[in-house]
């Protein structure tokens, strides 16, 4: 009766309910106060909507209004917090601030590492390097990276400082001087408008150009080399010399799959595996990044503190917690070194390096507050991260979990049960968290995998299931401790238990791989609407409470966004290949040459990339048209000089739009009605996309360069010829 009193004293019988407005005022202001210091949580998110925003920029912009943006950012927030004002005034300047301090911290990345970028020569050249890693293997054969000495031709302050060779035969170890005859080009720009920029990701790892290699290398005498890429050059020496002997210890299938997850070498993995493991969802597992961190850094971390707490003598003086925490971060960083550090294994072990640090400092290690630690300080080193696939499927898979991990219930433990009830509910619950974990981490990172990669993996989720166990108690630890202990001979036993690991992976990979529709082709959707998915994966991850949810829809825009209308025809860089468009498949008019370029664009645009059947076309050595006008919309041709008069107006006849890779000094007369791109509109534009304009496509054609999207920026330009 008491407690009814009270109610009754509170809430008057008679008291009017409060209005919708009023419950909807009541609710938002219950939300906002609930966040308490999660609101600094979007300090990275703003740092990273910063770098985002400057390397989306068409022009770049000077340094010093950045840094004095920055200033200004950072002098409001600092005086609105000397005066105390309420976090209404004081979350804005500092969202404010770390967005400026993002953009500021670009522009300095970019000037930091602004190296020569090799121009695209007439001829072949020389080239005397050193051999400073043995990089994966592309399509015309093994590549290694090579810090030039000298090349012909080029000024030595015009010469790039790595360059990315593809060379005839076995690839030599690092540390080999070599002498090449190579074609120099710089790095390949995007393969369509708004595709991937491999350009300006080889411009951040210093790799100013890629040259190919026309003849089998030559030993080379240079100079001394200096003292840090003697080094580098010792350590990726021991690398390659570790995965041979994986390889020659396991065989090169198994050992070849197992160098690429110790070492990062892909020489060895042959193709057909490698399309089963990206066609299974399974290829994260070969390329090094948070999972082997985790795996590698974990084990050591629990190996440590159970060793630790195996000798009382010594639990009882040192905190074990602590001293396991020391080994996993000089594991870590071990792996790091043998892994070659590439972009996605730095990251994670900047993430997982903060986890140990703050076991150490008596903090928990798993929180979302490490994580933005953790982002915050890996877009300060490299900004760039900002716009690399690894990093948005990294860090949005991690908050996932670690959002789910903060509203996974706490399991109630019993006081007595009998083993097998408590095994079976072991097994139920640990079944049901990898599950899941599985299912929260794809639906993270599938945004970014259908507008990056342009395919899901329909049985990804299962065949991650089935081979997450493995991987992370057997295989992965096995690597570990079998790539430790082979140097001195004794890593037989575990590498043979790893080798059966990656066999029954590469089972379930090419089982998976080989179902009906295990591989569905997405459509990138428009590039503003990934920003918008990521905002909504970290708004669902980020808030606390119920308004979250309100990030779904904006999580799912690349799957619901409607996609612009497919073009009718795509022409590569340089003019030398083309596709067409022609219902769901994109018809590559020179099948094998550059299918790479080829099939990047036809599976941005949703499509499937089939060869150009022989009959209905007319090709010979540098030109291919067919031979009803209209029946296809272009000809090619590839031929290093023009065509003639005579036969480029029967070029014009034929098709509707006719691509030249030489320079047309004069478009005859029969090329009136036809629209004629040539060697000069290739070497300005890049590849371009071309769609008929009017519904009858009579009015003509409208085209998109890549250049126009890339835009004029420091890795987009090359060094002029001397």
């Amino acid at each position: 009766m008491a407690g009814r009193s009270v109610r009754a004293a509170l809430i008057p019988p008679d008291a009017a309910k409060p209005s919708l407005p009023d419950r909807i005022v009541a609710f938002v202001r219950d939300e906002v106060g609930g966040q308490g210091l999660r609101w600094r949580l979007w300090a990275p998110v703003a740092f990273g909507g910063g770098c985002a925003i400057y390397f989306g920029l068409k022009v770049e912009p000077p340094l010093w209004p950045l840094l004095v943006a920055a200033g200004l950012a950072v002098g409001l927030w600092l005086a609105a917090r000397a005066r105390g004002l309420p976090r209404a005034a004081t979350l804005p300047l500092m969202l404010l601030m770390c967005l400026a301090l993002g953009l500021a911290a670009a522009k300095v990345r970019t000037e930091r590492v602004a190296a020569p970028i090799a121009p695209e020569l007439d001829a072949p050249t020389l080239i005397e390097a050193w051999v400073l890693d043995v990089d994966s293997p592309g399509a015309n054969g093994h590549r290694v990276v090579v810090a030039p000495v000298w090349i012909r031709g080029l000024e030595p302050e015009a010469t790039p400082i790595r360059l990315r060779a593809t060379v005839k035969g076995d690839p030599p170890p690092p540390g080999t001087p070599i002498r090449l005859f190579a074609i120099l080009n710089p790095p390949p720009p995007p393969a369509s408008p708004g595709a991937y920029d491999f350009g300006r990701n080889a411009f951040f790892e210093g790799m100013g150009g890629t040259a190919f290699a026309l003849s089998p290398t030559r030993p080379a005498v240079l100079p001394e080399a200096p003292w840090g890429l003697r080094q580098a050059m010792k350590v990726n020496a021991i690398r390659f010399a570790l995965a041979q002997k994986i390889v020659d210890r396991l065989g090169p299938r198994t050992g070849g799959v197992a160098a690429a997850m110790v070492t990062g070498h892909e020489t060895w993995i042959a193709r057909e595996d490698l399309d089963a493991m990206r066609d299974s969802g399974l290829a994260h597992i070969l390329s090094i990044s948070g999972l082997h961190m985790a795996v590698v850094g974990g084990f050591i971390f629990f190996a440590v503190r159970l060793g630790v707490a195996a000798v009382p003598w010594v639990a009882l003086r040192v905190s074990g917690k602590k001293v396991a925490a020391v080994a996993g971060l000089i594991a870590v960083g071990t792996y790091l070194v043998i892994s070659g550090a590439p972009p996605p294994a730095e990251r994670a072990a900047i993430t997982y390096s903060i986890a140990f640090l703050a076991i150490l400092l008596d903090r928990q290690a798993i929180t979302m507050h490490a994580l933005a630690v953790a982002a915050l300080v890996v877009l300060a080193l490299q900004p760039e991260a900002i716009v690399t696939p690894g990093f948005q499927m990294s860090f949005a898979a991690t908050a996932a979990l670690v959002a789910l991990v903060e509203a996974w219930p706490a399991r109630v433990r019993e006081l007595s049960a009998p083993w097998p009830i408590l095994i079976v509910q072991r097994i139920g619950g640990w079944i049901t968290a990898a599950v899941t974990a599985s299912l929260v981490a794809g639906l993270a990172t599938g945004p970014f995998a259908m507008q990056h990669f342009n395919r899901t993996a329909v049985y990804g989720l299962g065949a991650n299931l089935l081979t997450s166990p493995m991987a992370d108690f057997v295989m992965m630890p096995a690597l570990a401790l079998g790539a430790l202990l082979e140097p001195v001979g004794l890593g037989a036993p575990f590498l043979w238990v790893a080798g059966k690991g990656i066999e029954l992976m590469l089972v379930i990979g090419h089982w998976t791989a080989g179902l009906p529709g295990a591989v569905r082709t997405v459509a990138s959707a428009p590039d503003f609407v990934l920003p918008i998915a990521f905002l909504g994966v970290l708004f669902v991850c980020l808030w606390r409470g119920r308004l979250r949810w309100l990030g779904l829809p904006l999580a799912a825009a690349v799957m619901l966004w409607p996609r612009a209308p497919t073009p009718d025809l795509w022409i590569g860089d340089g003019g030398t290949n083309a596709a067409f468009h022609s219902g769901k498949e994109a018809v590559a008019v020179r099948p094998g040459v550059r299918e790479f370029a080829a099939d990047l664009w036809s599976r941005r645009r949703g499509l499937t990339l089939t060869d150009r059947p022989d009959e209905g076309w007319v090709c010979g050595r540098f030109a291919c048209a067919p031979q009803v006008r209209d029946a296809a919309p272009v000809a090619l041709w590839w031929g290093t000089k023009p065509p003639s008069e005579e036969v480029l107006s029967a070029m014009c006849g034929a098709a509707p739009v006719v691509s030249v890779r030489a320079r047309v000094a004069t478009v005859p007369a029969g090329c009136a009605d036809t629209l004629v791109l040539d060697g000069v509109d290739f070497a300005r534009g890049g590849a371009v996309e071309l769609w008929r304009a009017g519904s009858d496509g009579g009015a003509g054609w409208e085209a998109v360069w890549t250049a126009d999207v890339r835009g004029d920026r420091p890795w987009t330009k090359t060094n002029p010829l001397p």
